[in-house]
């Protein structure tokens, strides 16, 4: 468990309302995003609290923040964040609600610790599933979100009406990169140099920027473009979600056994893994035996063309993304930090051609590297696809790969929280 109290300052988060989307389908998500006037809070408290939980495919993740306003006159702000995690993720225990639920329990009651008990019933909790929920049948789903729903509702929070929902990939995109450019402070004024977001989860990727060219919103498809206000300006927004298109997604997609209705006893083999490999993998409640081409070839130059056929053609590719600056998270991050491309604290910066350069080294010595993971050569190549023949970016593309900014997750939750407070009534 991490904790920091960093103090930002809030105004830049509540003064982009009102938020609204350019086409119909999502004018005013954010109001089915959280219901609205839900439990007002008194603005003259010192001290206030927000609790999200993000649900992924891998692993459920508490953000617990915290939020001071020193009287009614000054701005709210954002002192600080406790976050934890636990693994697998909620779509793990699709047989097992009642066992997914608990995992959320444990979380909570972190949350009763931190929380001074005279707030608890001002403090709203809510879930919100990523792609791991989506992927599952909406019976299956559906179970493990009321059970969920049930553990809020004997806790002592404040529980709104919709607080235990999936939300919709492009919305999760959306609030990373309002997360990202609110903590990085490149919303701030007249300040328009906003940088782009990459999050690659388990199961679902998610590209956003803000397009810098009249080009680039003509040519794009209209689901793909968003647009709000905020700063007394208007933010036009590129960003899409794609669905199976995570790493452990890919990795299943690679073996040919994405969206397979039996797997049981089948073993699924790839050029991407140690020839003598023969293992079980779960993911979604599946168990996968998988394992090494014994006779065929193994090494970076055949998975590429392996994992080639799963991004070839299909993702859009802007063409302003290819010189353009780009932080990208989670699994990018994550598996830089295991090949020693970065510092885990730290983070840093990469070109594109970086992960290609160590997915060569690791595919081509996979005996060597074997001990830290089977999937590292396919996970490696995999990225290095999904940028280059994916997004279309250019070798030479600078990714800030960071796990925190102001020792606050680079999480959608934070953009997330913004929205629950203002449904809340928060004025200042």
């Amino acid at each position: 468990m991490a904790s920091s109290r960093l103090p930002i300052l809030l105004a830049l988060a509540f003064s982009f309302l009102p938020f609204v989307l350019s086409h119909s389908n999502r004018q005013m998500w954010f109001q089915d995003f959280f219901p609205p006037n839900v439990c007002p809070i008194n603005a003259k408290a010192n001290t206030f609290y927000g609790i999200i939980f993000d649900a992924g495919s891998t692993g459920t993740r508490i953000h617990i923040y915290t939020f001071v306003q020193k009287s009614p006159e000054s701005l709210p702000e954002l002192e600080g964040e406790i976050f934890e995690s636990v693994k697998p993720g909620l779509s793990a225990y699709a047989d097992q609600p009642e066992k997914g639920a608990e995992t959320v329990k444990r979380l909570l009651d972190m949350a009763i610790d931190a929380v001074p008990p005279h707030l608890w019933k001002k403090t709203p909790v809510v879930l919100k599933a990523t792609a791991g929920l989506r992927l599952l049948s909406e019976e299956k789903a559906q179970a493990l979100l009321l059970e969920v729903r049930e553990v809020f509702e004997e806790s002592p929070f404040l529980v709104p009406e919709d607080s235990v929902s999936i939300m919709d990939g492009s919305y999760e995109g959306i609030l990373a990169w309002i997360t990202v450019n609110f903590l990085t402070g490149q919303l701030s004024g007249q300040n328009q140099h906003t940088v782009g977001t990459l999050d690659l989860g388990g199961a679902s990727t998610q590209i956003t920027f803000m397009p810098r060219f009249e080009e680039t919103l003509k040519e794009t498809p209209g689901d793909f473009l968003t647009s709000f206000e905020m700063f007394n300006s208007t933010y036009k927004l590129y960003t899409h979600s794609y669905l199976g298109f995570g790493l452990k997604a890919a990795r299943l997609a690679t073996l040919g056994a994405l969206n397979m209705e039996a797997v049981d006893g089948q073993m699924f083999r790839s050029s991407c893994l140690p020839k003598q490999l023969e293992a079980e993998w779960h993911f979604g409640g599946v168990k996968y035996q998988y394992g090494g081409n014994k006779e065929g070839e193994t090494g970076f130059k055949p998975c590429y063309l392996e994992v080639l056929k799963v991004v070839k053609g299909k993702l859009h590719q802007p063409d302003e993304i290819r010189g353009s600056s780009f932080y990208a998270f989670s699994y990018y991050y994550d598996r830089a930090v295991d090949t020693n491309l970065i510092d885990y604290e730290q983070g840093g910066v990469l070109e594109v051609r970086d992960f290609e350069r160590k997915a060569k080294e690791v595919c081509d010595n996979m005996e060597r590297y074997n001990s830290a993971s089977p999937f590292l050569c396919m996970d490696l190549t995999y990225i290095t696809a999904l940028l280059k023949e994916g997004f279309g970016f250019r070798d030479n593309t600078l990714l800030q790969l960071t796990k925190k900014v102001n020792n606050i997750e680079t999480s959608w939750t934070l953009g997330a929280t913004f929205h629950l407070l203002q449904s809340l009534g928060i004025t200042y």
